[in-house]
C-alpha cells in the first residue's frame, strides 16, 4: 500500500480515525468547507495536492466530505484510499453538462448509471462491465430530493476524459465527436460529467457503495458548449440532498422506500 511513514496513504494524507464510514466526494476542493457547513463541529483535517478533506457529524453519525480534484484518474485514487481508512459508503455531489433539452440548468441529476467513456475504469474492468450506482444510495438521494422539494431527474449518465471536446468543431475527430454526441442524446443520456464511470466501477468490484447527484450548470448542443456560471445556488441544493441522503441511509435499508 501507498502510505508515509506516519501511517497515512500517501496521496489523501488521511488514516483510519480520520475520516467516518459516509464520505461527500466533490471535485473543487473550494466546495468542500461548503459542504461540511452543513455538518455538525466539522473541521479540517487533511488538505494535500487536489486533495482536502473536512470530518464532522450529520445527526451524530461521523462523516466527512474529500474532494477528488478533475476527472477519473484522481477521483479513482480518491476512493481507494479512503476506502483503506475506513469508507465505505461515497455519494459524489458534482456538476454536469446538460444533454437534453427537458433537463434545465438548475436541475439537479441522481444517477442510476453512466456510460464509460473514460479511461481509468478500463484498466479495472472490460467495457462490457457496467458502471452502476448503488441502489440504496440511489433510492436515499431520489427521496432527499423529493423531501427537499427540488427539481431533479434520474437516470443514465454520460462519463469523459477531455472537457474541450463538447466543442467539437476544428477538432480532427469534429465528425465522429458530434454524431457521439448526438447517439447519446438519442439513447436518453440525461448529462455529461467526469468523475463517476470510475467510482460506479471502482465501487462495485470493491463493494462500496456510491451514488451521485450532480447540478447541472451548462448545456452540450449540437457541438456548442454553454456553461452558467451563476450557479452556486444549485450546487448547494446537490450538497443539501447529498446530506439529508446521509440522513436517510443512517436509518436502515427497511427505512428506504418509506
Amino acid at each position: 500500500m501507498a502510505e508515509t511513514k506516519e501511517g497515512e496513504q500517501y496521496h489523501i494524507r488521511l488514516k483510519r480515525g480520520d475520516v467516518g464510514k459516509y464520505v461527500l466526494l466533490t471535485g473543487d476542493p473550494g466546495r468542500v468547507p461548503k459542504i461540511a457547513s452543513f455538518f455538525e463541529n466539522a473541521r479540517h483535517v487533511a488538505t494535500n495536492r487536489e486533495y482536502t478533506t473536512y470530518t464532522g457529524e450529520i445527526d451524530g453519525i461521523k462523516v466527512s466530505s474529500t474532494s477528488t480534484g478533475i476527472g477519473c484518474p484522481s477521483a479513482a485514487i480518491c476512493m481507494e484510499e479512503l476506502a483503506r481508512v475506513g469508507a465505505d459508503t461515497f455519494i459524489r455531489i458534482g456538476t454536469a453538462g446538460s444533454l437534453q433539452k427537458h433537463v434545465k440548468v438548475g436541475d439537479l441529476v441522481i444517477l442510476t448509471a453512466t456510460v464509460r467513456e473514460d479511461g481509468t475504469s478500463r484498466q479495472y474492468v472490460p467495457l462490457s462491465y457496467p458502471a452502476v450506482a448503488d441502489f440504496e444510495v440511489t433510492l436515499a438521494l431520489k427521496q432527499a430530493a423529493e423531501k427537499l422539494g427540488y427539481r431533479y431527474h434520474i437516470g443514465i449518465g454520460h462519463t469523459k476524459d477531455a472537457f474541450y471536446t463538447e466543442e467539437a468543431e476544428g477538432l480532427p475527430l469534429e465528425r465522429e465527436i458530434m454524431e457521439e454526441w448526438e447517439t447519446w442524446r438519442k439513447a436518453n443520456v440525461l448529462c455529461t460529467s467526469m468523475e463517476s464511470s470510475a467510482l460506479f466501477t471502482i465501487g462495485s468490484i470493491r463493494g462500496l457503495k456510491i451514488g451521485t447527484v450532480l447540478a447541472c450548470i451548462g448545456t452540450t448542443r449540437k457541438g456548442k458548449l454553454a456553461i452558467n456560471t451563476g450557479t452556486g445556488a444549485v450546487i448547494e441544493k446537490a450538497a443539501k440532498v447529498g446530506v439529508e441522503a446521509v440522513r436517510i441511509l443512517k436509518r436502515g435499508p427497511g427505512q428506504l422506500g418509506r
